[in-house]
């Protein structure tokens, strides 16, 4: 659970560990996701753990779970880095329509 966000569902069994999962592809991680929390209470007592006092910057994405939310998941993948690894590019931005960086925001 350490290296996972906040808002991902522990394990029931195993606390320390969490309902989630990672794809790696030739050693990249390609995509991530897993059980989400679904309690509004779970997710103050997940923040609270974090050391999260302030929760001003949550209130919106929270309010959607003080009245309730059905047990859910998901997952997110990385196109660019498939892209990259599928050809074999030595850089992400290789494969990547618009690349961003530090000074390079806009195409």
């Amino acid at each position: 659970m350490g290296k996972r966000p906040f808002y991902t569902h522990p394990n029931p069994a195993d606390p320390a560990y969490s309902n989630s999962f990672d794809l790696l592809f030739r050693g990249v991680e390609l995509i991530t996701g897993g059980q989400r929390l679904h309690l509004y209470q779970d997710y103050l007592d997940a923040l609270a753990r974090q050391g999260v006092t302030d929760l001003a910057p949550y209130e919106t994405y929270l309010e959607a779970f003080k009245f309730g939310m059905p047990p859910h998941g998901g997952f997110a993948i990385g196109l660019e880095r498939f892209v990259m690894q599928l050809l074999g590019l030595d850089n992400i931005r290789l494969g990547t329509l618009f690349p961003r960086d530090l000074s390079r925001l806009a195409p």
